[in-house]
């Protein structure tokens, strides 16, 4: 797609350093000049986000399976998804992020010794027997619901007695979920916040597959993937991965949940190659702004 730039209000400026498409940081000569960068117009962001959406379905039409997405770019305010409010289907162990934040809400304190432990494995190995300590340590059911009340997510639903697996979400909620996260907001605390999100920066490497696949070279990811076998479900899978994905110009927000799948590495593949795609191509649906630069003289 064409980009036209268009060079307002300039004022000379000696040696001003200049970023160019690429993100490479340049130093220009002396008599370089401030100027505003227009990026490309509503019209083409419409166009790209209509392109993209069928091409996200073409591919999800290949796949096995119920898929729904929901994606969020902090930076340009572009969001896009398919089936994001779809309900019933579950967590697996995304809920553990959720149990996490709720028992930081109950301690109202930073989580110390065995605790902190317990949520360190929770998140990062995915440990099932921590999230099953801290689950009734969070309240249980009744415990996440109301904390699910205060964050406003009413598409989410606890998993019943000791089943915190069987949560049920959707797309969008796990994406409210992360933008609280990255932004703050019904009275989370910033410290709790760093805190969840340093785990899921930090899972281990077997496990760090999904919304990890929308990364560019160089962005960091923070994420947690649930998947489990549904026997009763004609034997099926459920598969989920959400997470942030955050480099220059981007903060991306992004959540895929699956099931009714043939097996585990089906859906993993199929979240991946959603990822990707919309991560490939998500930058191009960014509306008509303009914002600060920084360029060299023309001849």
């Amino acid at each position: 797609m064409a980009v036209l730039l268009l060079v307002t209000g300039c004022e000379s400026e000696a040696a001003a350093p200049v970023r160019g498409s690429a993100g490479v940081a340049a130093r220009l000569p002396a008599a370089a000049a401030r100027c505003v960068l227009t990026l490309p117009d509503a019209k083409a962001g419409r166009t790209a986000k209509a392109k993209l959406t069928r091409q996200v379905a073409r591919y999800l039409d290949r796949r096995p399976g119920r898929v729904a997405y929901s994606a969020l770019d902090l930076v340009s305010g572009v969001t896009i998804g398919h089936r994001a409010h779809e309900r019933g289907m579950i967590t697996a162990s995304g809920s553990k992020v959720d149990i996490l934040m709720a028992l930081l809400a109950r301690r109202k304190q930073p989580l110390r010794g065995s605790e902190r432990d317990l949520a360190a494995r929770m998140i990062r190995e995915s440990d099932n027997q921590a999230a099953d300590t801290l689950w009734w340590r969070a309240g249980g059911g009744p415990g996440l619901a109301a904390f699910y009340r205060k964050l406003g997510l009413r598409e989410t639903t606890p998993g019943a007695g000791r089943y915190w697996g069987g949560t049920t979400t959707t797309p969008a909620d796990r994406v409210k979920v992360l933008k609280l996260l990255a932004e703050g907001g019904r009275g989370l605390r910033a410290a709790d916040r760093e805190h969840v999100l340093g785990l899921m920066g930090r899972v281990h490497r077997d496990q760090d597959w999904g919304v990890s696949a929308a990364a560019r070279p160089g962005e960091r990811v923070a994420l947690k993937n649930g998947w489990t076998p549904r026997p009763f479900v004609h034997n099926t899978w459920a598969v989920t991965s959400y997470g942030r994905v955050t480099g220059p110009g981007r903060d991306l927000l992004l959540s895929v949940q699956t099931d009714h799948q043939p097996g585990e590495s089906h859906g993993i593949a199929t979240i991946e190659g959603l990822a990707k795609l919309v991560g490939d191509r998500l930058d191009a649906l960014a509306p008509s702004r303009t914002r600060a630069c920084e360029a060299g003289p023309t001849a």
